[in-house]
């Protein structure tokens, strides 16, 4: 970094894309109109955007649990595997993992990228998982390899109660605006451009997980789910608004005057009886003659359409089909959102493991935890409902003829930890067959009844 002061060295650092943020949040939350307003101009808002978002993100997350798998096949890879699952659990529950995740999916569809930072809670014993504002993030890649992040700065401000609270030497009257600059090796502090801390990294890793909402190729930084549809809102605003304005000017008809040259008492009312001359012509304006709305409508349909063909949420996605589909028809009508949501989770995929992979090596550094070695999974749910009856009759002749194995059944039935289950359905049958073997090893009593016998030869009489 140059001589500036930090505060000014990141100010001048991605202008653009600071700019394209605060330009993305300002059209998500209705300001959707350019230019100054015209005096007694009518501008209507339809805010598609914000249910676009808002609808793409639910289901992207109707589901999501994750896995791990040891590497090693032994019972003590098993148990350490099992172990790092029911902490990580607990990382997820002591975070509020669910709700902090929907909210960032909300932020990156808006914005086009979100970030996470996993660091350790030295008062709470505990990790901390928190999601800071992209508007105060930077990275530094590798020139050939935007996957190598080298150092990440964040930049955030503190109240005056939280700056006294946190540094009690500096002014509690005054807010803060707090930079933390993060490599692989060193941390270091500022606060109001002043270097209040330098240390080495204490976790070895960067801890911040950066990732794009969609990713362009070659690029670090993401696109918005905006960025397609930001001209079609903003003309269908302008189309509705002008239709509105026409039956307005309809309900309240204008008099027409021919050939006056002065008018009194000219008013458009129920009984109005007007005095005009000979040669002269009145009559009410009809906008709506000839079918003139009609034309109207038919651009409004068309810009409706077309912003959920761009925005790849088709009408059946909001719940709203003109006929009865069956499952397949209706994963077809949906395909263009699904392949979006598959693209979304592909990325997300990838950071989700990243952030499990910085809780589990907090957790061995700090708890003095052993987890092996492990491969971790991100299990997403289906997106639309599927027939379970008939998908586990289709599974079980899969594994019935040695197609699938009883754990990919399990996976494909959206199963959260098929190892975890095929485990205990072991020990299940291990359980039955032994009470089995028990019971089979056990002489039969029965009752004992009193007979008399006198030789051997009445018993065969």
């Amino acid at each position: 970094m140059n001589q500036l002061p930090m505060t000014a060295q990141l100010t001048q650092w991605d202008t653009e894309r600071m700019k394209s943020y605060k330009n993305a949040l300002e059209f998500y939350h209705g300001n959707q109109w350019e230019g100054r307003t015209v005096h007694g101009e009518k501008r209507l808002t339809f805010n598609y955007s914000k249910v676009f978002i808002d609808k793409i993100t639910s289901y992207l997350m109707s589901g999501v649990s994750f896995a791990i798998d040891p590497v090693a096949d032994s019972a003590e890879s098993r148990a350490k595997a099992q172990r790092a699952e029911t902490l990580l659990q607990q990382v997820y529950q002591d975070n509020n993992l669910e709700q902090l995740d929907l909210e960032t999916e909300i932020d990156a569809a808006i914005l086009g990228d979100a970030c996470y930072k996993v660091t350790w809670d030295e008062a709470a014993k505990r990790v901390r998982v928190t999601a800071p504002d992209i508007q105060g993030i930077y990275a530094w890649w590798a020139g050939d390899d935007i996957s190598h992040v080298w150092r990440v700065a964040s930049r955030y401000s503190l109240s005056p109660e939280e700056t006294g609270f946190l540094y009690p030497a500096y002014p509690k009257t005054k807010t803060a605006a707090v930079i933390e600059v993060w490599t692989v090796n060193n941390f270091e502090l500022y606060l109001d451009d002043v270097l209040i801390e330098k240390k080495a990294n204490p976790y070895g890793f960067i801890p911040f997980v950066i990732f794009p909402n969609l990713r362009e190729p070659k690029k670090f930084w993401g696109t918005s789910d905006l960025t397609q549809i930001i001209e079609i809102q903003r003309e269908m605003n302008r189309a509705v608004s002008q239709l509105a304005r026409i039956l307005e000017l309809s309900g309240n008809p204008v008099a027409v005057l021919e050939n006056i040259e002065e008018s009194e008492d000219i008013t458009v009312r129920p009984g109005a009886v007007w005095n005009i001359p000979e040669d002269a012509k009145a009559y009410l304006l009809d906008l709506l003659q000839g079918g003139g709305v009609n034309l109207h409508i038919d651009y409004i349909n068309l810009l409706y359409r077309i912003l959920h063909d761009i925005s790849e949420s088709p009408r059946a996605a909001f719940g709203g089909t003109e006929r009865d589909l069956s499952g397949v028809a209706l994963e077809i009508e949906l395909q263009p959102l699904l392949q979006k949501v598959n693209r979304k989770r592909l990325i997300r995929t990838a950071a989700y493991n990243q952030r499990n992979r910085m809780i589990l090596r907090l957790l061995e550094m700090y708890r003095n935890e052993s987890f092996g070695e492990n491969n971790l999974r991100v299990i997403w749910m289906p997106v639309l409902p599927k027939d379970i009856a008939r998908q586990v009759a289709n599974e079980q002749v899969l594994v019935q003829t040695g197609i699938h194995s009883r754990r990919h059944a399990m996976y494909e039935l959206g199963i959260a930890n098929p190892e975890l289950e095929f485990r205990k359905w072991l020990e299940e049958r291990e359980n039955i067959l032994k009470m089995n073997r028990e019971l089979n090893a056990k002489p039969v009593k029965t009752p004992a009844r009193e007979r008399v016998i006198e030789s051997p030869e009445s018993i065969e009489e």
